[in-house]
């Protein structure tokens, strides 16, 4: 069964959910990975106030059972503990104002009034989204557009992740560059700057993943190649405008035999090395190669090699400066709305997409060696490594 899953709930809601679909039984999950991968969300330079105020960790709900997946869905929440103070504007249950003195119906409204968003901020979904959902408040659309959303996507794929290290399935992130800048120097000072100037920035994040075994996803499709489904994911994330597969668009400007990763057979068993063979009388070859510009996929398939993807992110769309806008309401030119937003959120950038991707891969994973349970999953995953040495 493939992996589903839904998240609901909006930036200063009462909380996030997500229904996470495709997880077999006897899966042991780490809370403390999980949550610390939340935690590693909310870090980093140039991150605003609300991180301040939250201290995201899951509670799982249903489908884990003694800290073990059953097998029935899995249903986990995350608080917003900045709802105390949006009790009433974004209450869920109608305002019953005619049951209500003259001073306490005054209040209320003007609690609403002061949530109320007209004023459209370029970059972020206000615009196209007030229009579609026919919103006269923006509130509306910024509540669930917000990239807080990702908190739930982190929590999923973490699961994600903390299963796909039972089969030696390990990722790592990476900062590349914040702002043009590429030491954490020159990241520190520039994001001072911009905080200082009222900007934003943005950035380039690099996700890699170690041991993933040859021939995940497919080449018989287009949507089942791997390839296209990771990068579709990483799209998704709020703020990505670009994203690139090992050498990315550095491919365009080579001759082939500068793009592409030669194959050299070693007599001898190399750890590090993509896959190993078996011939007839036992001995172990080595699969190797010198260069990994295919970024770990080749015709929509794992080839062994590292997972190499690269995000770019833009500058956060809502600043302190802001920009030339209008308002949806008055249809009168006005500066963009400013709420509390991060001047950078580059690095949380680098954990999201870690996660997000490992809920692709696990999925890819299960597709391959199925089951319905652990014990049977990780016997398939032995027999295929048996079986491709002996291929």
């Amino acid at each position: 069964m493939p992996i589903r899953f839904l998240t609901s709930g909006e930036s200063h809601g009462k909380c996030l959910n997500a229904i996470i679909e495709g997880i077999g039984s006897g899966y042991f999950l780490d809370l403390d990975f999980i949550n610390n991968e939340l935690k590693n969300r909310q870090k980093g330079k140039g991150r605003g106030g609300r991180m301040k105020i939250e201290t995201d960790t899951i509670e799982i709900k249903s489908g884990v059972r003694f800290q073990k997946t059953t097998g029935a869905p899995i249903c986990i929440e995350i608080q917003n503990k900045d709802f105390e103070n949006w009790k009433i504007p974004m209450s869920a249950a109608a305002i019953d104002f005619e049951a209500l003195d003259k001073e306490a119906r005054e209040e209320i409204k003007n609690l609403i009034k002061e949530k109320e968003i007209t004023r459209i901020r370029p970059g972020h979904a206000d615009f196209a989204g007030a229009i579609k959902y026919h919103h006269k408040d923006i509130r509306n659309i910024l509540e669930r557009s917000s990239a807080r959303e990702t908190a739930t996507r982190v929590a999923v794929g973490a699961i994600c992740q903390d299963i796909l290290r039972n089969f030696n399935i390990s990722g790592e992130v990476k900062i590349l560059s914040i702002g043009g800048k590429t030491t954490e120097e020159e990241m520190d000072k520039i994001i001072e700057q911009a905080k200082q100037e009222g900007e934003s920035l943005g950035g380039e994040v690099e996700i890699r993943f170690k041991n993933l075994p040859v021939g995940l996803g497919s080449f018989v499709h287009w949507d089942r190649r791997l390839d296209g489904r990771l990068a579709g994911a990483m799209m998704s994330i709020p703020a990505v405008k670009a994203v690139e597969i090992g050498m990315g668009k550095g491919v365009s400007n080579l001759k082939g035999s500068q793009v592409h990763d030669e194959i050299f057979l070693e007599n001898t068993v190399n750890p590090d090395c993509a896959c190993i063979l078996e011939e007839n009388n036992g001995k172990k070859l080595s699969v190797t190669r010198k260069t990994n510009n295919a970024g770990g996929i080749e015709g929509g398939m794992t080839n062994g090699e590292d997972i190499i993807a690269r995000l770019s992110m833009k500058p956060i769309p809502t600043m302190r400066k802001p920009l030339n806008s209008i308002n949806i309401k008055t249809k009168a030119p006005e500066a963009a709305h400013f709420e509390r937003a991060d001047t950078c959120a580059v690095e949380a950038l680098g954990t999201v997409a870690l996660n997000f991707a490992s809920i692709i891969l696990l999925d890819a994973f299960f597709e391959k060696f199925g089951g319905d349970n652990f014990d049977e999953t990780m016997e398939n995953f032995k027999n295929y490594e048996q079986y491709t040495r002996k291929f």
